[in-house]
């Protein structure tokens, strides 16, 4: 391969160089993460395996390495380092609820919210079971108007409702379903008044 003066491979002939051995890193990605289920996440995947092996294959060739010799074994590291969390542009966070890592570390999984509405209520029922501060009448009151009001708003006030109460911020929640942050403020408060009334009607 040809060197520059400065005694640097040149980055076409490094690109060139990395094009011949991408099948190999890409195969061996597949088969590393053919227990995803989900094709977007295994695409990923894949992507950031061969994101790792090409930062690592500069870094090998500048070295004057020659990682044609051993192209199934940068793919298996690189594959573990993705599994592990290790992505291009840094580490997952370990705390991040929605990172795989996270999940299989502490032994927990994310689901979406069920298709029926009906069941929604279950969490907020939930959340009220291990409830010692509230008083027992007013933890009746409220399992019983909630999911009435609930439902008396429309499915998307409804699903930006649920979004709200588990917590999620003002600005996520107005990317998710395209408002901006002070309609969803504005929409917070507009849930808050309408309850209040619901709750003197009731």
């Amino acid at each position: 391969m040809i060197a520059s003066a400065n005694g640097a491979i040149p980055e076409h002939a490094l690109h060139a160089g990395f094009l011949s051995i991408l099948p190999r890193i890409e195969e061996h990605a597949r088969i590393y993460f053919r227990y995803l289920r989900c094709p977007d996440l295994k695409e990923d995947a894949v992507v950031e395996t061969v994101a790792l092996a090409w930062s690592w294959y500069r870094r090998l060739r500048q070295r004057g390495k020659d990682v044609a010799q051993f192209v199934s074994t940068l793919a298996s590291y690189a594959a573990r380092a993705v599994k592990s969390g290790r992505r291009l542009c840094g580490q997952e966070k370990a705390k991040d609820v929605l990172s795989p890592c996270a999940q299989r570390r502490y032994g927990f999984q994310v689901e979406g919210l069920p298709e029926d509405h009906s069941r929604l209520r279950e969490p907020f029922l939930e959340a009220l079971w291990d409830n010692t501060q509230t008083p027992v009448p007013d933890q009746v009151v409220f399992r019983v108007d909630f999911p009435d009001w609930r439902t008396s708003r429309s499915v998307r006030d409804q699903r930006l409702m649920d979004e709200l109460l588990v917590g999620e911020q003002t600005q996520d929640v107005s990317r998710r379903f395209g408002l901006s942050a002070g309609r969803v403020s504005q929409l917070r408060r507009e849930f808050h008044e309408d309850w209040l009334a619901f709750c003197d009607e009731a």
